[in-house]
């Protein structure tokens, strides 16, 4: 086998190892059984949107159930 080739095949393997290494640390920060949102969050959150206070449902949501910020503007602006 060529130096070339060793070092191009050392490259892909240590390239795959990385891409391993950042999905099982991806996977291992999700929380997995998270608490759905109360039918009173939802209506707090609703008002809260109604008022144009988006920001603070947000933050409320986040507060109580945990979700991340992504989730919890999802959330809120389904509502």
């Amino acid at each position: 086998m060529s130096a070339t080739a060793l070092v191009a095949l050392t490259g892909v393997v240590t390239a795959g190892v990385i891409w391993l290494i950042v999905l099982a640390a991806r996977l291992t920060r999700r929380p997995r059984n998270r608490p759905a949102p109360s039918s009173d969050l939802a209506e707090q959150a609703l008002e809260m949107k109604a008022l144009g206070r988006l920001q603070e449902a947000v933050f409320l949501v986040r507060g109580e159930t945990g979700m991340s910020h992504r989730a919890a503007v999802r959330f809120v602006r389904r509502l």
